[in-house]
């Protein structure tokens, strides 16, 4: 037998095993190919000169490489030790450990660079779609073309080639390092049991769960008004973050251990076939991939979280530009809006104009605002009659908050009614009573600064114009216009027109404000979502060859269980519930890590939190349960195989 038939033949043998690691080895090249064509595709930069996204999308590049290079050399790593016995024979019937080498290396070769050039194939195929995706989340009308970039197949062949080197570097380190002994026994190293519970761990995985709720707690206090300064809020972030990933490596390391052996116990020795398959496997197995967990897990958090974060802007780019631009277009000098309302009359678009006069005045609110923050100062907020506002009829003293929407409400808590009053120049106050709060507004975020407008009843705006401090008062924002068009269809050529004057004034448009929010965070998001899907494809696989690991050592349990007459669906039974934790308790701790992550400063990005959020959740959730699913099938395999 010559050393080309050992490889082939080894080749093939493996070749099952290794179908999940092609797979995502041709989607990691694909998807580097395809990010790399885009960051070298003109249309990038020429599809109506709104999108530059060459620099992110090269940045993303460097990020994906990043992932898929720690993913191939750790899966590198477990396929060389599953592999150990087989290199320990070659020894034993006297090959070298020189010859050995390059028997891997050929096989390598030709997976690893087989893999690529489907890879790059199915890259090139998929960079039209991708490249619609974008234009689609973006809004750019835009006719996306398959074109074949040369410079994009040498970066992506240079990349990979190296990574290649590193995995060969690595094999060729494991060889040389180990002797026939330590090769017979390389795998029961890796996996051994830990087959004892100490109180040090056990008390190691409460104090996990107890920094895991502390990070919590201090992520909702965040922006509640105690740490008002910079370096207290930066020291606050980073003790969420320490304390959060610190108590999630405790966590695996003693608490899902401590509470399975609760349950074990509870059950006073009687175990299920599926109870011993499922809790007792899981615990002595958890500590010893602690560390990995924990690094699936938070990079998890952050790959949700992040998407989350982005999605949350992307998706609440109408609602917030209609809070920050009340109407179409917003104008605070009348010879601008004059010349823009002109220029509608001569293109026979249709509008309405609203006119409002806002005054700036102190209110003194702290019994209505629960915040620290503003507690003991007063505010400086816009005030309108009641007669600028339609809809709105109000009795003498009345006042009425217009702009209070979520996100303002998880910044800022106001009581839904209460007292306040208005400090005027000369020193009189006049008290107001709260009657409640809209989230409509009715000023562009230009005159109010994000805080509400107040709604008062004409009696009492005339007595606060008898008072005003004109050191309050500025002149750019004594005057609010507003532009609604009558037909919506005609949005966009209004637009165009607005954006042909090139204004200078404060001046804004609903419109611009919305599409530029999206094009921004749709770019982001599109980036952050196709490195979460990289890193999920990823994790997954690495979870999958630990279980296919643990199912091979398993093996001969398995044979026995089946002579003494229990079947498949018995095992399977056990085998389901013990997946469910596998992937289920890294899945549900890095739903958790991302939910307070974006809960604590969601209303930094956008002003819709629940939607946004929960698709994220799901499509993560749905994903990632494909592993779990192809795990079970693997082992119903081992397991007809036992006997």
């Amino acid at each position: 037998m010559n050393l080309n038939t050992i490889i082939f033949r080894n080749l093939k043998k493996n070749i099952r095993n290794y179908y999940l690691y092609v797979f995502a080895l041709i989607f990691s090249v694909g998807l580097y190919f395809s990010f790399v064509t885009l960051q070298y595709d003109p249309s990038m930069d020429e599809a109506k000169g709104s999108v530059k996204g060459a620099a992110a999308l090269g940045a993303a590049s460097v990020l994906l490489v990043a992932i898929v290079a720690v993913f191939l050399l750790y899966a590198n790593t477990i396929f060389i030790k599953r592999r150990s016995k087989e290199i320990g024979l070659f020894q034993l019937i006297g090959l070298t450990k020189g010859r050995i080498f390059r028997i891997l290396t050929a096989e390598n070769l030709i997976l690893y660079f087989g893999s690529m050039i489907f890879g790059i194939a199915a890259g090139f195929a998929a960079s039209r779609l991708i490249l619609m995706i974008l234009f689609k989340i973006l809004g750019v009308d835009e006719l996306a073309t398959l074109r074949f970039s040369p410079e994009a197949l040498v970066q992506t062949v240079i990349v990979f080639a190296v990574i290649y080197v590193l995995i060969m570097i690595m094999n060729y380190t494991f060889i040389k390092g180990q002797s026939i002994l330590s090769l017979f026994r390389a795998v029961s190293v890796a996996q051994q049991r830990v087959k004892k519970l100490s109180p040090g761990e056990i008390l190691l995985g409460i104090f996990g769960i107890a920094l895991i709720l502390l990070g919590y707690y201090v992520s909702t206090e965040l922006f509640g008004g105690n740490f008002t300064e910079m370096n207290d809020l930066m020291l606050a972030m980073m003790f969420i973050l320490g304390s959060v990933i610190i108590g999630t490596y405790f966590f695996y390391k003693g608490s899902v251990s401590f509470i399975f052996n609760v349950i074990r116990k509870s059950k006073n020795g009687y175990l299920s076939i599926g109870e011993v398959l499922s809790l007792s496997s899981i615990m002595f197995r958890m500590k010893s991939n602690a560390l990995l967990l924990t690094v699936i897990t938070t990079v998890s958090a952050l790959a949700i979280g992040l998407l989350s974060l982005s999605y949350i802007s992307y998706y609440s780019a109408d609602s917030q530009a209609k809070s920050n631009v009340p109407h179409d277009f917003s104008f605070a000098d009348e010879q601008v809006k004059e010349e823009f309302i002109s220029d509608l009359d001569s293109h026979l678009i249709a509008y309405e104009v609203i006119h409002r006069q806002p005054i700036e005045f102190e209110m003194d609110a702290s019994k209505l605002i629960s915040s620290s923050t503003f507690a003991d100062e007063t505010i400086q907020t816009p005030v309108l009659s009641e007669t600028m506002v339609e809809g709105v009829d109000l009795e003498p003293g009345e006042a009425l908050f217009m702009g209070y929407d979520e996100a303002l409400t998880s910044f800022l808590s106001i009581a839904d009614t209460g007292e306040f009053e208005f400090i005027g120049k000369s020193g009189e106050t006049i008290q107001q009573k709260l009657i409640g709060s809209q989230k409509e507004s009715v000023l562009s975020y230009f005159y109010g600064g994000g805080f509400p407008t107040v709604i008062v009843d004409d009696t009492v705006y005339q007595q606060l114009l008898q008072d005003l401090d004109p050191e309050v008062q500025m002149e750019n924002r004594a005057v609010y216009y507003g532009v609604q068009l009558k037909d919506r269809s005609q949005v966009e050529e209004a637009n165009g027109i607005y954006e042909e004057m090139e204004l200078d004034v404060p001046s804004f448009s609903q419109y611009e404000l919305k599409t530029n929010q999206r094009n921004s965070m749709g770019l982001i998001m599109f980036i952050v979502g196709f490195l979460g899907l990289t890193f999920l494809i990823t994790s997954g696989c690495i979870l999958y060859f630990k279980q296919m690991d643990e199912s091979e050592e398993e093996k001969p349990n398995y044979t026995i269980l089946r002579k003494l007459g229990f079947t498949e669906s018995n095992l399977l039974r056990g085998i389901r519930f013990k997946q469910l934790f596998n992937f289920g308790i890294p899945l549900i701790v890095g739903l958790c890590h991302s939910y307070f992550a974006v809960k604590s400063g969601w209303f930094l990005f956008g002003t819709e939190l629940t939607a946004p959020m929960l698709i994220v959740m799901v499509l993560y959730t749905a994903l990632y349960s494909i592993f779990g699913i192809l795990s079970v099938m693997y082992y119903k395999r081992v397991i007809k195989e036992s006997l």
